[in-house]
C-alpha cells in the first residue's frame, strides 16, 4: 500500500522528549552530560550587550564640539548610574554654569570632539535558560546549551500564543465538546494550566489572564479574535513571543472544534501534575509546534540520547488534520493516494490526496495536511 510522508502531531501518554536549550548568544554552560536537571533549573547563562544611547553633550552644555574633553567629569570605559554629573562647566564668575548628567546606567563608551557625541552603552541584561523539563543531560553545546532529555506525556497543539509557562493541570469543563465559557475560569486557577473543551471565545482568554491562568488549553480558537487580540495579523512567521499574560494552545483548529477525545482524555488523567507548556508555533518550514509536556519523574531516563524513528507516512485509512483553508483544523481520513499530480483551481500543480472530511471528499496537496500520531 502506498504512503506519504508528512509532519504529524503527536498526543500521546509515553514519549521520549528532547528539548534543546539554546542561549542567544554565546555564554556559559552549567550542566555536565550524566546531569539530571529540574524544569526551573538555570542550565546556561549570558549577558546581552545593553542599549546604545548616543547623546549630544557638547550641544547641552553649550560649547564647542572640539572642546567637549575639557569639560567632562567622565572618560571612555567608566562606569556611570543614571542621573550621574558627567559634564559641566565652569561658567562665567560662577554665574552661567551647565551641568549634564547621564541618561541611562551603563558605561561611556566613546567621546566625540568631532560631533559632541557621548555614547553610552547600558548595562548588559542577564539572560538565563532553564531546562523546561524535568530529565537527564544527554548533549551539550560548548557556550551554547545543551539537550535535555525525559520520559513524558506528550500533547501537541496545531495553534498556540505565548512563551514558556509551566503550572498544574486543571480541568475546567465536564467534556471535550464543551465550550469553556468566562465563569468557568476562577480564581483558584491562578498559575494553572487550564483545559477547555471545544472553544474559548476572546473573552475567556481575558478572563484567564485576569484570573492569572498559567496557560488556556482548548480545541478551537476563532482567528478573527486573535488579530483582535493581538492587533495585528498572525502570519507564517514564529509565534511565541507574545506578551499575553496566558499562554493559549489550539490542539485543533480555528473556529468551535471539539477537543479531540483522546487529547481530552489525555489531559483529564493528567490533572493535577505538573505540566510544561510552550504556545511557539511555526507552521511552514522548520516545523514548530505548541505543546503540553508533563514528565514522569518515576520513569527511568536513557543515558544515551534517543533517536527518532524513521516516519511511518499516511497511508489509506488514516485520520489526517489540514492545516491549509479551507480546511484548516478539519480531520478527515485519507479515501486515496493518485499517484499523478493534479492541477488545482489556483493553476498550481501538486501532487495530491483525497480525504472524505464527514461524508464530504476533498482533493488536497499533500503539503496541505498532516499525520495524526498517537
Amino acid at each position: 500500500m502506498g504512503a506519504i510522508f508528512t509532519p504529524g502531531l503527536t498526543v500521546t501518554p509515553d514519549h521520549i522528549v528532547l528539548k534543546d536549550r539554546r542561549l542567544p548568544l554565546k555564554g556559559e554552560v552549567a550542566v555536565q552530560v550524566g546531569d539530571t536537571v529540574t524544569a526551573e533549573q538555570v542550565v546556561a547563562r549570558t549577558d546581552l550587550p545593553g542599549k546604545v544611547y548616543p547623546v549630544n553633550v557638547a550641544n547641552q552644555l553649550g560649547v564647542d564640539a572640539a572642546r567637549l574633553k575639557e569639560f567632562m567629569l567622565k572618560e571612555v570605559g567608566d562606569s556611570v548610574t543614571e542621573g550621574e554629573l558627567v559634564a559641566k562647566t565652569p561658567g562665567l564668575w560662577g554665574f552661567f554654569k551647565s551641568e549634564v548628567a547621564a541618561v541611562v546606567g551603563g558605561t561611556i563608551e566613546s567621546i566625540s570632539g568631532v560631533t559632541g557625541m557621548v555614547i553610552y552603552q547600558a548595562h548588559p541584561i542577564p539572560v538565563e535558560v532553564e531546562a523546561y523539563v524535568n530529565g537527564k543531560v544527554v548533549e551539550v553545546h560548548e557556550g551554547e546549551g545543551c539537550v535535555v532529555q525525559t520520559a513524558a506525556a506528550l500533547i501537541q497543539g496545531i495553534f498556540g500564543l505565548g512563551g514558556e509557562v509551566r503550572g498544574d493541570i486543571a480541568v475546567a469543563v465536564d467534556s471535550a465538546s464543551t465550550e469553556l465559557l468566562p465563569e468557568h475560569l476562577l480564581p483558584e486557577h491562578a498559575g494553572k494550566v487550564v483545559v477547555g473543551g471545544c472553544y474559548a471565545g476572546i473573552d475567556a482568554l481575558r478572563r484567564a489572564v485576569e484570573v492569572k491562568a498559567a496557560a488556556l488549553i482548548v480545541g478551537g480558537f476563532d482567528y478573527d479574535e486573535i488579530k483582535e487580540l493581538l492587533g495585528y495579523e498572525v502570519g507564517v512567521a514564529i509565534t511565541g513571543g507574545e506578551d499575553l499574560g496566558t499562554t493559549l494552545v489550539v490542539t485543533e483548529g480555528f473556529g468551535r472544534i471539539d477537543m479531540a477525545p483522546a487529547t481530552f482524555k489525555l489531559l483529564k488523567s493528567l490533572e493535577g501534575r505538573r505540566a510544561s507548556v510552550n504556545g511557539a508555533t511555526q507552521i511552514r518550514a522548520g516545523v514548530i509546534r505548541p505543546e503540553v509536556v508533563v514528565t514522569h519523574d518515576d520513569h527511568a531516563v536513557p543515558d544515551e540520547r534517543w533517536e527518532e524513528p524513521e516516519p511511518q507516512g499516511i497511508a489509506i485509512g488514516d485520520l489526517i488534520r489540514g492545516i491549509r483553508a479551507p480546511w484548516f483544523g478539519r480531520i478527515g481520513t485519507v479515501k486515496s493516494l493518485p499517484v499523478d499530480p493534479l492541477q488545482l483551481p489556483s493553476g498550481t500543480t501538486v501532487r495530491v490526496l483525497e480525504v472524505e472530511f464527514d461524508g464530504e471528499s476533498a482533493m488536497l496537496p499533500r503539503a496541505n495536511v498532516e499525520s495524526i500520531d498517537g
